[in-house]
C-alpha cells in the first residue's frame, strides 16, 4: 500500500474545504456590498423624488387663482348675459320727469293706507291712481298701460304694476266714492241734523285733510289760494243752508 496516498487525500480536502471557505467569504462580501449599493441608491431616489415634490410645489410655483376673479372672468366672458338691472331708456320721459309723490319717498303703502281710511272713503291706491288719471289725461283719453306699467315709477309706495284693467277699476271706484261721499255730506247738511257751528267744524276738517294730501302730492298752496279756496267752500255751504231751509218751510206748509 502506498504510504503518501492518504497525505494526499488530506491535503487535497483540506484545499478544498480552504478555497470553499474564500468562495464563501467573497459571495458574503459581494452580497453585503449589494445591499448597501441597494440601501444607498433607494436613498438616493427617495430624496430626489422629495426634493422633486417640493420644487414642484403648486402653492409656490403657481398660487392658485382666487375664485371670486376666476367667477367675474367667466361672467365677463360669457356673452348674451341679460342684465338685470333696467335701462333709463326703457322709462318714458315724462315718466321721469313726473315728482307728483316725491315727497312720499320711502313710505309704506300699509301707512299711507292707514292714514286714509282713518279720514276718507278712498284707499291709497285709489288716491294715487285717481291722480295719475288727471295727470295723464289727453285729448283721446287716458293712457292706463303707461300708468300700469309705470306706476312703481311713479308713486313711491306702489310696489307693483298694475294691468289697464286694474288701472281703470281703480279710478272707478274713485269716483264712485267721492260721488257717495258727496251725496253723503249733503244730505247730512241739509236734513238740519247739524247746526250751522257744527257744519263750519265739519268742512274746516274736511279742508285739513284735503289741503294736507295737496301738499303731499307736490301742489304748494299759497295762503291767498287756501282763502279762497276756504271762501268758495263756505259759499256753496251757505247757499246749501238756505235752500235746505226753503225746502223744509214748504215741507211745513
Amino acid at each position: 500500500m502506498d504510504e503518501d496516498g492518504p497525505n494526499e487525500r488530506r491535503e487535497l480536502d483540506q484545499s478544498t474545504a480552504a478555497d470553499e471557505s474564500a468562495t464563501a467569504a467573497v459571495t458574503a462580501d459581494d452580497a453585503v456590498g449589494s445591499a448597501s449599493r441597494s440601501e444607498t441608491e433607494t436613498e438616493s431616489e427617495s430624496a430626489g423624488t422629495d426634493s422633486n415634490s417640493a420644487g414642484t410645489d403648486p402653492a409656490e410655483t403657481d398660487p392658485a387663482e382666487p375664485d371670486s376673479t376666476r367667477d367675474d372672468a367667466a361672467a365677463s366672458s360669457m356673452p348674451g348675459v341679460p342684465d338685470t338691472e333696467p335701462e333709463g331708456s326703457d322709462v318714458p320721459e315724462d315718466v321721469q320727469k313726473y315728482a307728483r309723490f316725491k315727497k312720499m319717498d320711502g313710505a309704506q303703502y300699509d301707512r299711507v293706507n292707514e292714514f286714509l281710511r282713518d279720514r276718507t272713503y278712498i284707499t291709497a291706491r285709489e288716491w294715487a291712481i285717481a291722480r295719475l288719471c288727471a295727470d295723464f289725461r289727453t285729448e283721446t283719453g287716458v293712457e292706463m298701460t303707461k300708468i300700469g306699467e309705470n306706476l312703481p315709477e311713479l308713486v313711491p309706495f306702489m310696489t307693483d304694476t298694475y294691468t289697464p284693467q286694474a288701472v281703470n277699476q281703480a279710478r272707478s271706484s274713485f269716483e264712485d266714492k267721492v260721488r257717495t261721499a258727496g251725496a253723503t255730506f249733503l244730505y247730512g247738511a241739509m236734513c238740519d241734523f247739524f247746526t250751522a257751528e257744527e257744519l263750519d267744524d265739519v268742512m274746516y276738517e274736511s279742508t285739513e285733510v284735503a289741503k294736507f294730501l295737496l301738499e303731499v302730492e307736490g301742489v304748494d298752496l299759497s295762503v291767498e289760494d287756501e282763502l279762497e279756496a276756504e271762501e268758495r267752500i263756505s259759499s256753496v255751504m251757505r247757499e246749501v243752508r238756505a235752500a235746505s231751509e226753503e225746502l223744509r218751510a214748504e215741507d211745513d206748509s
